[in-house]
């Protein structure tokens, strides 16, 4: 079978603790797991399926790759390395908050292979499109460009108004997935609340067409499928997740091929 011929980036990948921040943390297990997308691995990591897939599985309360080198705190307590959650949580403990050298060392180890990675993939690849893979809270935290406790799409893609891919490739994936996921189109929303982050506005149409994918996380973070006690999802249902996605995509690709 023919690999499709898109790019995954997955930059929110996991809630892996970096180990140069031990002695440094005090955030909660639950608080962390909040800030994070998980499980979106487990969701949009189609492997072999695709050209190319690139993923972390460091947690973005950390080290957020989706962030230029310039958004940092004070001035952005939501930047590449964060100062609280997006629910105005604690991530270090007072006078323990990363210093220069200990920034450096981050954005060293896990931000810079990875835009490295994507340089690469881009470069060498034959692509036709490249998809940034995140999930959203399905109620927005304070901090969030819709404001607090707004209710979200299922779905929100985003292309910067029109600046990272055609207006047309993004609508036409919007209907791939309605149609995969069974759910309404007006369920997906196109660049609200989320006009693209860092990524997809560095990269797209730079050379390649780029897309913000956002799902809700009450796709799968809700009754029956999630345990509140032990935050853990069923497989199949995140095996399903992802079936669906690829068939978004290959119905994607067989209306553009």
């Amino acid at each position: 079978m023919n690999k499709l011929p898109f790019l995954l980036s997955i930059p929110h990948g996991g809630l892996r603790k970096p180990l140069e921040l031990d002695g440094h943390l005090c955030i909660t297990d639950r608080d962390l797991f909040d800030d994070s997308d998980p499980f979106v691995i487990e969701i949009y990591d189609l492997r072999d399926k695709v050209q190319s897939v690139i993923k972390t599985d460091v947690a973005r309360t950390f080290v957020d790759l989706n962030r230029s080198l310039q958004q940092m705190p004070p001035d952005n307590p939501d930047g590449l390395i964060k100062s609280m959650t997006c629910y105005e949580k604690p991530i270090y403990i007072k006078g323990k908050e990363p210093d220069k050298f200990l920034r450096d060392s981050l954005i060293e180890f896990y931000y810079v292979p990875y835009h490295k990675a994507i340089q690469k993939s881009i470069s060498e690849l034959d692509l036709k499109l490249c998809i940034d893979c995140h999930s959203m809270a399905s109620v927005a935290p304070g901090i969030s460009p819709d404001g607090a406790n707004k209710k979200r799409p299922l779905f929100c893609l985003s292309n910067q108004d029109g600046k990272t891919c055609s207006n047309e490739m993004i609508e036409l994936l919007a209907d791939c997935i309605s149609h995969s996921y069974s759910i309404d189109r007006k369920e997906i929303s196109i660049n609200s609340p989320f006009l693209g982050g860092y990524i997809t506005k560095t990269y797209g149409n730079n050379p390649l067409p780029w897309i913000q994918v956002e799902m809700n996380r009450s796709l799968y973070l809700s009754p029956p499928w999630f345990n509140q006690e032990n935050l853990s999802v069923e497989k199949t249902h995140l095996e399903n997740l992802k079936n669906q996605f690829e068939n978004s995509l290959e119905l994607f690709f067989s209306k553009i091929s």
